[in-house]
């Protein structure tokens, strides 16, 4: 009887990268699908005030944007301390606000305009004068539903030591 030999090679077999490009674009079509992408880039600075009794509202349509806070500049930076109103991508006035709503809501389907909602998210230092002459805009231009951003205030529980 003759001996077999086993061929020893070191060397490791090739990986084989045929599902390769399916991975790549499953991975691809899924971010594409979770990311959302920002309709306005906000000119001002602002930092939500925080609150105990909030609710998210997810999937809304028919919102419009108004950012009240501090102008800054494309790095970020604080330009004045002046407060600024954003609607868009441009500043505005109070007295264009109810133009900006009606603009807005031109440009919405019937079933968007029925549900028009303003999101305001200013600045936890803005002067409630300025808030309250924005509301007041606002039901001039009939945009009575407005939500107010805020973050959720972490509540201290007071710890008591025994002795």
């Amino acid at each position: 009887m003759g001996r077999f030999k086993r061929r020893q090679s070191n060397s490791v077999p090739g990986l084989n990268l045929a599902s390769m490009p399916d991975l790549i674009f499953t991975v691809l079509f899924f971010f594409m699908l979770v990311t959302h992408m920002r309709d306005v880039d906000p000119k001002v600075h602002y930092d939500v005030p925080q609150g105990t009794e909030l609710t998210k509202e997810v999937g809304k349509t028919g919102l419009v944007y108004i950012f009240i806070g501090k102008p800054v500049d494309a790095q970020g930076r604080i330009v004045s301390d002046e407060t600024r109103i954003q609607m868009g991508d441009r500043y505005v006035t109070v007295a264009e606000i109810g133009n900006e709503i009606a603009k807005e809501r031109n440009e919405m389907s019937e079933d968007d305009r029925q549900h028009l909602t303003v999101t305001i998210r200013a600045d936890r230092d803005t002067e409630m004068g300025i808030i309250n002459d924005v509301k007041q805009e606002l039901r001039k231009a009939g945009a009575l539903n407005i939500n107010y951003s805020a973050e959720k205030r972490i509540k201290k529980e007071s710890v008591k030591q025994k002795i």
